[in-house]
């Protein structure tokens, strides 16, 4: 068995239910040589990761995030990513944005207009997932807290999507790739079924997190007919628990289980493949799991 096969099995027997998939078959991928990617929480984590395949498939990538100094608390910075697309021999750029500052997102645009003329895809990665809002029972939560996971996890989409799309629409189309969370498209079922406390170790105790991240399913599943008028496709992905530099930490941290956390490689082959992919209108308005949908169609990693 996979180890994409080992950890679908476990997630099947966290809820006690099949996760039965849609026929599909795998697209051609287009040349996406010279388009401008736009990516959120690119400093670690899926966010780097997918720049540096996006940046070997040819794609022009603006990277964000911010983290532009070492943080002896968690590794990355914008600047490492920079530098790592270009001893690749990539091109990118680097832009310092607060997600929940509206003139920081206008700045991120405006500088991908300055330097590359245009964005084609919308990346949009990043998440409020650091700090003690973690496991934070519910009636500790503060109402700051829970507004900044909603300012960054869907308002920050929202803004960005707004910029992006009549620049897109002017380039004769696009797409956005907005990254989410489990909800009941991903596990196609008719009801969406009952939230996990935890997946083995880790807690999932974090309402201001999946609150607003089904609040992001939600928005690209209704904008998608608009969009779609316009030749821009919104495809949400859920990228499973990632063996992400934040969850290493927590991992070594807190004694917790990573045995169903994915590689990084995963998630961000499923979002080239979603912005390269022929037809993207099978995909638009819906939400995806990056581990079944690399399995079910076939996509090797490299």
């Amino acid at each position: 068995m996979s180890k994409v096969s080992e950890n679908v099995a476990f997630a099947q027997s966290a809820v006690g239910a099949e996760y039965p998939s849609i026929p599909a078959v795998r697209q051609r991928e287009l040349d996406i040589a010279g388009k401008v990617v736009v990516i959120t929480g690119a400093s670690r984590g899926m966010g780097k990761q997918a720049a540096l395949d996006f940046a070997r498939r040819g794609a022009r990538v603006v990277l964000a995030a911010r983290t532009v100094e070492t943080d002896a608390s968690l590794p990355g910075t914008i600047g490492e990513t920079l530098a790592a697309i270009e001893a690749a021999g990539g091109e990118a750029i680097a832009v310092a944005t607060d997600l929940a500052e509206e003139a920081d997102l206008r700045a991120l645009i405006d500088a991908a207009m300055a330097r590359f003329d245009g964005v084609d895809i919308l990346v949009n990665n990043a998440a409020a997932t650091t700090g003690d809002i973690w496991g934070k029972p519910f009636l500790d939560l503060t109402r700051e807290e829970w507004l900044y996971q909603f300012a960054v996890n869907v308002h920050a989409p929202f803004t960005l999507t707004q910029l992006v799309v009549p620049i897109m629409e002017a380039r004769g189309g696009g797409r956005i790739i907005n990254l989410s969370t489990g909800s009941g498209e991903v596990f196609r079922q008719p009801e969406e079924l009952p939230k996990l406390g935890a997946v083995g170790g880790f807690s999932l105790a974090v309402p201001g997190y999946y609150s607003s991240k089904r609040a992001l399913d939600r928005f690209g599943n209704a904008m998608a007919p608009e969009l779609h008028a316009r030749n821009i496709a919104i495809i949400g992905l859920h990228p499973g628990l990632v063996a992400t530099e934040l969850v290493a930490i927590r991992v070594k941290e807190r004694g917790l289980d990573d045995r169903v956390a994915v590689p990084m490689t995963v998630p961000a082959r499923m979002m080239v493949y979603f912005a390269a992919c022929e037809n993207p209108w099978e995909y638009t308005g819906r939400l995806f799991w990056a581990e079944r949908e690399l399995e079910g169609l076939g996509i090797p990693l490299a």
